[in-house]
């Protein structure tokens, strides 16, 4: 399995536009006037997007990509390289009215950084993608950001909500040191064609899934925690994913799906208190989906009724001959370690036992833990020594 991701540098501006609100300053005015590569300087303050209408020839997630969807756009960044940046991401609040919040349009090496993006509302057609941050066609950099859209639904349709970001249409971006929390849908999505690195992030509190990967997208997930979604990180379609050193927890279904034509490698992540599985390959006879699934810790799933998956542990719900699975952790499982596999306790250096984590959210290992460097002998630790199971573990821990 191989893919790339081209990694872009921010560009210096060669201008730099200063916004206060009590100026009474149009933000998007700002944003259309500005040159391209310029910055603009956010003061402490609201800004609020005038909605307007948007209507689009192709469906991010529509079966047929060419679907008309009907929504609304907040602000627009549109063919032009553009640095929206504040001075705070707690006093900086963009506050969008839309279902499009902060829309990226074939706008190449641009950066969002340092504000809270929110006030998103959702379209009533549930074909569109919304979202508080929507790249089409674009690369840009999103860092140092909250990304809260947690609306009043005025009715519980469409079912779909106001997710935190989304990718579409070949975009890329590198999604860094944000928080992504209380938002109606997904916390981050990637469709057609979407590549992304994201790390570091905290993502939580919504509905749908924390991080969906899916058509034909790919993408880098390193040390994000996730949790309190339907579902926690999943690729679909034929997307592709490396998914090292998260933490997965307390969300309401699965933790981890591998599923359709999809590959996954899933190293050295936490696993812990998901409400039905820990880890499932979902793939039925017709299908191709791939996993390697090494060194992660999968304990204590299984608390809540069983919904999309068996209080298991691990649940292959696939033919075992397209996974590997190796030197993990799995224990103290509701219903059971396995579903429809053998035990694998004591086999390819899988164990089961209590892993010490040093606290309820702190799922780093005490010093005492057995899952020291009883990893896969493969994968070294950063000093060298064979790797530990967990987040803790491996050349990705931070």
């Amino acid at each position: 399995m191989k893919f790339s991701l081209t990694v872009y540098l921010l560009i210096i501006a060669v201008s730099i536009s200063f916004a206060q609100p009590n100026q009474l300053i149009d933000l998007q005015k700002m944003i259309d006037d500005a040159q391209n590569g310029e910055t603009i300087l956010l003061k402490g303050g609201t800004y609020d997007a005038v909605p307007s209408e948007y209507i689009e020839e192709l469906c991010g997630n529509c079966g047929e990509h060419q679907t008309t969807v009907h929504g609304t756009k907040g602000f627009v960044i549109k063919d032009k390289t553009i640095h929206i940046k504040g001075e705070d991401k707690e006093k900086v609040i963009l506050h969008t009215n839309a279902g499009y919040g902060v829309l990226f349009i074939n706008s190449q090496h641009s950066s969002i950084s340092n504000v809270t993006i929110g006030g998103g509302v959702r379209d009533t057609s549930g074909d569109a993608t919304n979202a508080g941050i929507v790249l089409k066609y674009s690369k840009v950099r999103i860092f140092d950001c909250i990304i809260s859209n947690d609306t009043a639904r005025s009715n519980k349709t469409p079912i779909v909500g106001v997710s935190g970001i989304i990718l579409r249409e070949n975009s890329e971006a590198i999604i860094r040191n944000n928080i992504i929390r209380n938002n109606t849908w997904d916390g981050v999505a990637l469709y057609r064609g979407a590549v992304a690195y994201i790390m570091d992030n905290i993502i939580e509190n919504g509905r749908g899934a924390g991080v969906g990967i899916t058509w034909d997208a790919a993408a880098f997930v390193f040390r994000n925690r996730v949790s309190g979604f339907w579902k926690g990180i999943g690729t679909f379609g034929t997307s592709t994913a490396v998914v090292k050193n998260n933490a997965v927890f307390d969300n309401l279904g699965w933790g981890i799906v591998i599923s359709g034509n999809s590959h996954m490698q899933l190293e050295n992540n936490v696993i812990t208190r998901n409400g039905n599985c820990g880890v499932a390959p979902w793939v039925d006879s017709l299908e191709n989906g791939t996993g390697v699934i090494t060194n992660n810790i999968i304990t204590e799933n299984g608390w809540r009724k069983e919904w999309v998956c068996p209080q298991v542990g691990y649940w292959m719900n696939a033919n075992p001959s397209r996974f590997t699975f190796t030197y993990n952790n799995v224990w103290n499982n509701s219903a059971g370690e396995y579903r429809d596999i053998s035990d694998m306790t004591g086999k390819y250096g899988n164990v089961s036992v209590d892993p010490l984590f040093k606290g309820q959210y702190d799922f780093t290992l005490q010093a005492s833990s057995p899952l020291l460097n009883i990893g896969n002998p493969a994968i070294s630790n950063l000093n060298g020594t064979q790797s530990h199971m967990g987040i803790d573990g491996g050349q990705s821990v931070k």
